[in-house]
């Protein structure tokens, strides 16, 4: 099959691999129709996730039509298109029991923290992902939703990550009725985040990029307030003024590792790697967040440390809250949204590009080159398979 392969920092190909086969009773194959670009895949392009092997293929947002199962899979059947969460989880463990599916403690042998992630390194189970003709999906049972049969795929692949984790960056704030919400970043998850803050009731809401076109976008989209934090001297200073000195009630950083903005940071973070990636983000959330504020955290740092200003959160009375989405736990509500008309989220793609270009498209979200937001593979076995079904439709 034809597949995206990791090569090293700024390398990747189009590659053919072996088609991956049933490993355990309990697996399906998906045979990919729709795969995008995440803004965390970027930190893998990058060479900024520690233990991410030359071989690999990333790709943890994809949907596509299931091809085989294996003998234990009961709710799933060939022919079914399915979005698939992007975390791995077993669906019985402690934590997924408390529908903590990015923590589940049986997919990622390697670490105590996070769960398994498709495509995401071996810090993360060491999944190959769905950049690629087929991908096998371990516990089918359990990730898998068949997509509704009046749901774009466009939009169903943008519920595997990017639109959950924006939803649970709002809620994780705790937004009351009328707060003022600041979301610093302006990819995918940060427009998701503005978005779905209107959603939980926020009264104001304000975005801080330093990318014109995306804070354009962002604008219209989540009609939202937006500052450019390269006009700006002081962003925390800045926000105070705008929040008559008080500050945001809830701040989300939705940017994560490679934050721009601060040159120590910078150096430190994603040059010289002494810690584990650029906190700037955070910095700016801790410190524009009124006292007893909020602070939601969705963008992926490393898993060693980060030097944060944690005494400011403390003498503020902060309340913090991170983690990976637990994405199957949002479905449910985000498909309602999506059907009655409340957000739209093919809205943000702004490239389609088929994976025989794969390397191409990650030099252009990489460099934020052509206006782009959010970038979709479409393997050449995914035109086949429209291909078949118009003729079998006629």
């Amino acid at each position: 099959m034809l597949a995206m392969n990791y090569r090293g920092p700024f390398r990747v190909r189009a590659d053919h691999k072996p088609d991956p086969v049933i490993e355990h009773p309990g697996d399906a194959i998906v045979r990919v129709t729709r795969s995008c670009i995440c803004g965390s895949d970027l930190h893998l392009y990058h060479g900024l996730v520690p233990d991410t092997r030359v071989g690999t293929t990333f790709g943890h947002e994809f949907v596509g039509i299931v091809e085989e199962v294996g003998s234990q899979v009961t709710k799933l059947k060939v022919g079914d298109h399915v979005l698939v969460p992007f975390n791995v989880f077993c669906g019985s463990c402690f934590f997924c029991q408390k529908e903590l599916y990015g923590n589940c403690h049986n997919t990622n042998p390697q670490a105590s923290a996070v769960g398994g992630i498709y495509g995401y390194s071996h810090t993360a189970g060491g999944f190959d992902g769905g950049q690629a003709e087929f991908v096998r999906v371990p516990m089918a049972d359990v990730g898998p939703t068949v997509i509704p049969a009046d749901m774009d795929q466009d939009d169903a692949v943008l519920l595997t990550d990017a639109l959950p984790t924006g939803y649970q960056a709002a809620e994780m704030g705790d937004i009351s009725e009328g707060d003022t919400v600041v979301v610093f970043g302006a990819g995918p998850v940060g427009i998701f985040a503005a978005k779905s803050a209107w959603l939980f009731g926020a009264g104001r809401v304000i975005v801080v990029d330093h990318v014109d076109y995306r804070l354009d976008f962002v604008r219209r989209y989540a009609q939202c307030e937006v500052v450019n934090f390269r006009e700006v001297d002081d962003m925390a200073l800045h926000i105070k003024k705008m929040t008559d000195w008080l500050g945001a009630d809830v701040c989300i950083d939705a940017v994560g590792c490679e934050a721009a903005g601060s040159a120590a940071q910078t150096i430190t973070g994603v040059y010289t790697m002494m810690q584990a990636g650029s906190a700037t983000a955070l910095h700016w959330c801790i410190n524009s967040v009124r006292k007893g504020g909020n602070v939601s955290i969705v963008g992926v740092y490393g898993p060693t440390f980060n030097a944060i200003p944690i005494g400011n959160a403390l003498n503020k009375g902060l309340t913090m809250r991170m983690n990976q989405a637990s994405v199957k736990r949002h479905l449910p509500r985000l498909i309602e949204h999506i059907q009655a008309g409340r957000i739209d989220p093919k809205q943000i793609i702004t490239h389609r590009v088929p994976l025989e270009e794969v390397s191409d498209a990650y030099h252009l979200f990489s460099s934020k080159l052509d206006n782009c937001i959010k970038t979709v593979l479409i393997p050449p076995s995914a035109n086949q398979v429209r291909a078949v079904a118009s003729t079998a439709n006629h």
